[in-house]
């Protein structure tokens, strides 16, 4: 029986995979942006092993859901699935940054920086990360006209880096980042050609499976099998100098 913790999950994949890990007999902590958010999660909360709350757009608010998760205690997996998509003004946090950087990419960074180190890590990306590719110069879209397509196609990009650079930089860490593929659910809409259950499904076997198959480190996989991702994702240096500015845009060092 393993502990996880999924962020986003009130709905959407996050609540998949929560039911998912939770019908396997697992322990699931879940994440509410609010207070307010809790009653529609239904039975699921009376399940769970308990609920962080704070909104990732809030840098003070992601320090509380670090602080909450550590009070439990050390996780055996977290799976990084909560994130916007069309953001279509540029935003601004408390913290003046965009939305979109805010929640995909920067919110990620920190929980990972703060929340005592799981065996399992996995950031959902999506195959838009390959948009992603270009200057780290302004990451905060202070000099650039705003493109919601093209922010959230650099967020993707982020977390897939993070995620492959975790798994030189902390080797006994199982990490990956997982495409659900376009998904049907509130955020993907009814159109979508990835029923709920298969786009929740890879996140929730890298989360606690003993397979083999899931217990190397550092890839990227769409529904159960690893692609290649973007090649800058891939590169050192480009994760290097990403940690980096992630690090001087929040004030959250990396351990």
């Amino acid at each position: 029986m393993a502990i996880v913790f999924i962020t986003g999950s009130a709905d959407g994949l996050g609540r998949a995979a929560a039911e998912t890990l939770l019908t396997e007999g697992h322990r699931v902590l879940l994440h509410a942006r609010s207070k307010d958010r809790i009653p529609a999660m239904g039975d699921i909360a009376s399940r769970a092993a308990g609920i962080a709350v704070g909104d990732l757009s809030s840098a003070r608010e992601v320090k509380g859901i670090a602080d909450q998760v550590n009070a439990i205690g050390r996780m055996d997996a977290i799976i990084h699935n909560a994130g916007v998509y069309t953001e279509r003004t540029r935003g601004s946090t408390p913290e003046g940054h965009p939305n979109t950087l805010a929640v995909n990419s920067l919110a990620p960074y920190m929980l990972t920086a703060l929340i005592e180190r799981p065996a399992r890590l996995v950031y959902l990306s999506s195959s838009l990360h390959r948009g992603g590719e270009g200057s780290l110069a302004d990451l905060s879209w202070n000099k650039r006209p705003w493109d919601w397509a093209r922010a959230y196609a650099e967020s993707k990009l982020h977390v897939v880096a993070l995620a492959l650079a975790l798994s030189r930089r902390w080797p006994h860490v199982l990490s990956h980042a997982v495409d659900p593929g376009w998904a049907r659910t509130k955020m993907g809409g009814l159109d979508a050609p990835v029923d709920i259950d298969t786009g929740q499904r890879t996140q929730s076997w890298l989360a606690v499976s003993d397979e083999s198959a899931a217990k190397v480190s550092g890839r990227y996989w769409r529904h159960l099998k690893q692609e290649a991702p973007a090649n800058e994702a891939t590169h050192p240096e480009f994760q290097a100098r990403l940690i980096a500015e992630f690090a001087r845009l929040t004030g959250v060092a990396l351990p």
